[in-house]
Formats: structure tokens, C-alpha cells, sequence
């Protein structure tokens, strides 16, 4: 993941200090938060369902809406052959109904039809990048869900970036302000260090929910401001 050869021209200038920057980081808030705690790892199946629930929406509505389906429906099979309708009534709380539930359907359909099981278990003996490319294939399904299921329940290592890593990663500027979701997965990889990869996204993603938040980030407690590019930025003003 360190080696930069296959980096853009425009990003191996700036990698050593981006990756020297990301080490610190990550030490601080390690220092600050300690190591994170994971609920239970699911199935990565089951990963796969609540990871696209969890677009648009918060934690709580999510696991709702991923309670509620699994008590209408209690196995995987019967939503291949599930009305529609019922599957969206279901995940109501999680929003975006039509489009989540045609999207979960149309996933547990493929695999079932591809492999003639409803589990993703077999995915672990394949190299990393193939099992990602295997989950980008569905609708509804990008960079972030698959790394989700890829590093929380099949424990292959992956960064996945949310909205919270992508403002964070931005402005403490461990990467240029240009650079689009799809491209930070993959810088993000670079800069960690793969057992940091757990760590490093759950601290990240604490820090831009309590301190660096979208309007109203709060410097004042934040212990990367030393070195923040945000803040200094705020400073000079």
C-alpha cells in the first residue's frame, strides 16, 4: 500500500508528507479516543443489506429499518420472491423505500441465482480486488458500502470514506481538496497502514460526528488543530 509508483504525477510529490501527516493523525486520535469498540461483526450477507439501508440516513433509522426486514421476512430467500411493496413498507424508516428495497432484492436475487445460496462467505478466498469488484457490480452498491462489508465481515482490509473521513481527511489536509470520494478509498489505503484501516475509519468518523462537524466544526476541542490545514486557514483570517 506504501509504494507510490502507480501514483499520479500530481500525488507523489505530496505523499511522503500526506503519509507522515496520516501517521500523526492517527496516533493522536488513538491517544484521544483509544482503540474503538465494533458491535458484533455480521454475516456479510447481512452487512451487505444494512450498509445499503445506511445510505442517506443515520444509524438508528438503518438498524430500524434492517430489524423491521428481517422480522417481516426472516430469511434471505423469502425476499428474492417477495412483493415489492412489502419489502418497501419494511425499510420505510431508512428512506429511499422504492429505490433500497429493488436494489436489495435485485442483489440477493443475483446471488442467489449465481451461486444458489444466500451468503458471501465464499468471497474470503478471493484477492481483494476481485471481491470488490464483485460488490461494485451491484445497483446501489459503491466504494464505501463494498469496503464496509470487506473490512468489517469478511476481515479483508479496506478503507471505506464517508461523508465524516471525506470533511475530515479534507481539511486536516492529508489529501488534495480536488479529490473525489471514489479516488480518497483508494489514497486512504495508501496512507494507513491495513491493521490500522478499523482504527483509523471508526476514530475518523468520531471525530467528524463530535468535533469537525459539516457547519459548525468545533476547533477549539480538536486535538488535530495543531496541524490542521482547516484551522490554520481560520487563523489567518
Amino acid at each position: 500500500m506504501e509504494n507510490i509508483t502507480t501514483l499520479p504525477d500530481d500525488l507523489k510529490e505530496r505523499f511522503a508528507t500526506d503519509q507522515r501527516n496520516s501517521q500523526w493523525l492517527y496516533q493522536q486520535l488513538l491517544a484521544t479516543y483509544g482503540v474503538p469498540v465494533w458491535r458484533k461483526p455480521m454475516p456479510a450477507i447481512d452487512e451487505l443489506v444494512s450498509t445499503i439501508l445506511s445510505q442517506n440516513t443515520n444509524d438508528h433509522n438503518r438498524d430500524l429499518a434492517f430489524d423491521r426486514l428481517r422480522h417481516r421476512f426472516p430469511t434471505w430467500d423469502a425476499i428474492c420472491d417477495a412483493d415489492i411493496e412489502e419489502i418497501v413498507d419494511a425499510i420505510r424508516p431508512a428512506g429511499l423505500g422504492n429505490q433500497k428495497g429493488r436494489n436489495i432484492q435485485a442483489a440477493l436475487q443475483q446471488i442467489y441465482q449465481e451461486h444458489r445460496r444466500l451468503d458471501l462467505e465464499f468471497l474470503k478466498e478471493w484477492e481483494p480486488d476481485d471481491i470488490r469488484n464483485y460488490l461494485l457490480q451491484f445497483k446501489g452498491v459503491g466504494f464505501k458500502t463494498a469496503a464496509i462489508v470487506m473490512q468489517f465481515s469478511l476481515e479483508i482490509p479496506a478503507f471505506p470514506v464517508d461523508t465524516h473521513i471525506y470533511r475530515v481527511t479534507g481539511r486536516f489536509g492529508i489529501r488534495p481538496k480536488s479529490m473525489n470520494v471514489e479516488d480518497c478509498h483508494q489514497y486512504m489505503e495508501r496512507l494507513f497502514k491495513p491493521e490500522q484501516y478499523k482504527a483509523g475509519h471508526l476514530n475518523i468518523i468520531r471525530l467528524g460526528r463530535e468535533i469537525c462537524q459539516a457547519r459548525k466544526p468545533l476547533c477549539d476541542r480538536c486535538p488535530l488543530r495543531s496541524r490542521c490545514a482547516y484551522f490554520s486557514e481560520q487563523q489567518t483570517k
